[in-house]
């Protein structure tokens, strides 16, 4: 990617060398002597209003605490923050965290999934609520380095989660409640393990601020349920839209349009499920 970091032109030097690869990003790390220091000036990654990436800036002064800034496409300049505080850490995670949940196919199409199985509403409350739990213990866990999982094997499990809620689907008769209904917190407690494996992969990609590193957990965390609640409350409204056509709710339509939804979960994440395997397999 032609793009690079241009620090202010009382900087010296401005521009740092040609970046490097770690594996999982493209890195360029060099020390700057600043007249007049940074805060309340621009800094800007030139080439990036081009690109579909975002770019993590940290910068460590002599004299004070480190301040983490996050470049996109839409805003490849950014101000440093004259006094950082802890909030504009949590506002920037809280983002990321939102972003990327709307931006996971898998983890929304988990999420449908449970909306299309679980018809009680306290029910479907419970199972978000122990889902969001689940993930936040092992992406805390994960990403402190406490625990370590290869990340192909918890894509495939996670597809799999998603292949197992499309039999339900596919399996539920009226009068009789299946397991994943009857103890949808139980079932999304146990799946939400292995999703917040998948977050703590993104978010090692993205980084942690060292001083900060509870903030930018518990704010990617809430941002991850923002964007879940969100996605909720949009399958509810096309929920109630198609209850006001009568053509719609008869028991025949309804019936197809359970099992057409159910294989057609059960086929995207089988496809996922099989790519992965054969990823993790090579």
């Amino acid at each position: 990617m032609e793009i690079e970091a241009v620090l202010p032109e009382h900087c010296s030097p401005a521009r740092g060398p040609d970046p490097t690869s770690d594996g999982a990003a493209w890195l360029s790390v060099w020390v700057a002597e600043c007249d007049s220091g940074l805060a309340g000036h621009p800094i800007t990654v030139k080439g990036l209003e081009a690109q579909r990436n975002d770019v993590l800036l940290r910068l460590q002064p002599l004299d004070g605490e480190p301040t983490t800034l996050r470049f996109t496409p839409q805003t490849p300049v950014l101000t440093v923050p004259i006094a950082p505080t802890i909030w504009s850490v949590f506002a920037s995670y809280f983002r990321l965290g939102f972003e990327h949940i709307l931006e996971g196919w898998d983890h929304l199409l988990f999420v449908f999934a449970l909306f299309v199985l679980v018809r009680d509403p306290w029910r479907l409350v419970g199972a978000i609520t122990a889902f969001t739990v689940a993930h936040s213990i092992t992406l805390a866990l994960a990403t402190l380095g406490v625990l370590r999982v290869p990340g192909q094997p918890v894509e495939a499990v996670i597809a799999l989660s998603i292949v197992f809620l499309a039999l339900e689907i596919l399996k539920q008769r009226d009068g009789q409640m299946r397991l994943s209904e009857q103890f949808p917190w139980i079932v999304c407690f146990c799946f939400g393990l292995l999703h917040g494996l998948g977050f703590a992969g993104a978010l090692s990609e993205i980084g942690l601020p060292p001083t900060e590193i509870p903030a930018a957990l518990i704010a990617f965390n809430i941002g991850v349920e923002a964007g879940q609640l969100t996605f909720i409350a949009a399958l509810f409204a096309l929920f109630l839209l198609g209850r006001s056509s009568r053509h719609l709710t008869t028991p025949t339509v309804k019936s197809i349009a359970k099992s057409a939804t159910g294989y057609s979960i059960g086929c995207l994440a089988t496809y996922w499920l099989v790519e992965r395997v054969s990823g993790f397999a090579l």
